[in-house]
């Protein structure tokens, strides 16, 4: 369904420096960051059991999950004598980048206070070896052990709305640093104690996560069955594909199964278009998609719906008559609104009537009020929030770790580029209006190229990636550079 592009960033053509304008679309296959529970480590690849010490004073109590990315374990801290969640990653030159792009997220996310803002608070990363750790608070339960703790027959709305509201909260905050997580479902999101009364949760895990300027489109992000409409048809997106993911959580909330429970993206497209209607006709004339008439798709559905409006019906039945039945079920249908651009926002979302105190028998949560579409960030240093000891951390990671071979970028003048494996030549318009004029050198990554841009009439040099995912990896982590620049 996603078809393989190469990567342009374009710089304005000067004999200083390359300043970087504008990115282009590259896919990136994204592995499954999914995490199993209890996993078996007894003959895990990273060598890793109880009692192992990660880095220098992290000692191995217990394993939360695993995922292709590595493992996460639950450590005790015997310097300060506390307990933290350490993600530990492979030494795989791709987790690796991965692993360094999301430190670069987390470290923007430090601007967030993690409590106010319903986001994990992270402590920094240390090195074990070859491996980079992340270094987490520690969290009671998964939303998807949480909902399975009640049979998988969902919430009642008192519960679900303080809950929606949170998750709301969180990616609002997230959208004023300019982050999209890309990856929102019941696994990232942790119950911070269930033991509390009032129920609070934290989104987790910015392993795929970007910022919203350097979303690509066509990228592979997402999991399947929590991936907007935008995503499977590889057209371009923003940070609505997490409100579409947060309406899906919001349904398996009140329900207690997902709504889309695909194998793949062709059988999730299926049901939408079942329950939903037809997508635009922008997206179905993506190039990046085409049907399938042979498919043979397969029922995986728990629950099927003719409409979004059946749901309410179905709450009736399963939790019976609840205020804010229908205002919830008039709310999902906005997040889940097929059209990205028709799509409610989080600033929207926390006025919605759904969330009128009234309509619970409890108060909600304690900030459903304070919220009001106001920023909670940076109100306080970092320093003063409740923390595991953090420290200042910078992106030089020492040499004992062997991050991929590093290529040669060096560019050779005047490359054969009739032979290129990219199958660029003069005359070949990049992206839709950059037409190549010259080869201005080559390298391990790709080449550069000088173009005219068609519509403005300027030269500019176009450096072309080639699609091998390590150097798409690199391609990101530059662009990650260059914005902060």
């Amino acid at each position: 369904m996603r078809n393989g592009n190469v990567h342009f960033t374009m710089y304005r053509c000067t004999s200083a420096v390359l300043c970087r304008l504008n990115v282009f679309s590259f896919p990136m296959h994204v592995k499954d960051y999914t995490m199993s529970a209890n996993p078996s480590f007894s003959s895990d690849e990273l060598g890793i059991s109880k009692g192992t010490i990660l880095g220098d004073h992290h000692m191995v109590e217990a394993f939360l999950g695993e995922g292709s990315f590595g493992v996460v374990t639950k450590c005790r801290d015997t310097k300060k004598n506390q307990t933290v969640a350490i993600k530990v990653n492979k030494s795989n030159p791709e987790i690796l980048l991965q692993a360094k792009l999301e430190i670069f997220i987390l470290e923007q996310l430090r601007r967030l206070d993690p409590d106010r803002c319903n986001i994990v608070e992270w402590n920094g990363y240390f090195l074990d070896g070859e491996r980079i750790c992340l270094n987490f608070e520690l969290l009671d339960q998964s939303l998807s052990d949480y909902i399975g703790d009640r049979n998988n027959q969902g919430l009642p709305m008192r519960e679900i709305r303080p809950i929606l509201h949170q998750l709301t909260n969180a990616l609002f905050h997230l959208g004023s640093v300019g982050i999209v997580h890309a990856d929102l479902k019941p696994v990232n999101i942790m119950v911070v104690n269930r033991s509390e009364s009032q129920v609070r949760v934290k989104l987790i895990d910015f392993g795929i996560a970007c910022n919203t300027s350097a979303v690509i489109p066509g990228d592979c992000v997402g999991t399947i069955g929590y991936c907007a409409p935008e995503i499977m048809l590889g057209t371009p997106y923003d940070e609505a594909i997490d409100m579409w993911s947060l309406g899906l959580v919001a349904v398996e909330l009140a329900t207690g199964v997902p709504l889309y429970p695909g194998e793949d993206d062709y059988d999730v497209l299926k049901f939408i278009i079942e329950t939903q209607g037809q997508l635009p006709d922008h997206l179905l004339e993506s190039e990046q998609f085409q049907y399938e008439t042979d498919y043979r798709s397969k029922e995986t559905r728990s629950i099927k719906l003719k409409c979004l409006d059946d749901l309410e019906q179905l709450l009736k039945v399963r939790q019976g008559p609840e205020n804010g039945q229908t205002l919830f079920v008039r709310l999902i249908k906005e997040m889940l609104a097929l059209d990205a651009n028709q799509r409610i926002t989080p600033s929207e979302v926390l006025k919605h009537p759904f969330f009128d105190p009234g309509l619970s028998r409890r108060t909600p949560c304690t900030d459903m009020n304070s919220t009001g579409g106001e920023l909670l960030v940076l109100s306080q240093q970092p320093s003063s929030w409740k923390s595991h000891g953090s420290q200042k951390f910078s992106y030089s990671f020492q040499n004992s770790v062997e991050f991929p071979q590093k290529r040669d970028i060096n560019t050779s003048a005047n490359p054969s580029a009739s032979e290129d494996d990219l199958q660029i030549t003069e005359g070949t318009i990049l992206g839709d209006h950059h037409v190549v004029e010259a080869f201005l050198g080559e390298g391990g990554f790709g080449l550069v190229t000088r173009c005219r841009n068609t519509k403005n009439n300027k030269t500019v040099a176009i450096k072309v990636n080639k699609s091998d995912p390590e150097i798409l990896l690199q391609a990101k982590l530059e662009i990650f550079i260059l914005e902060q620049l």
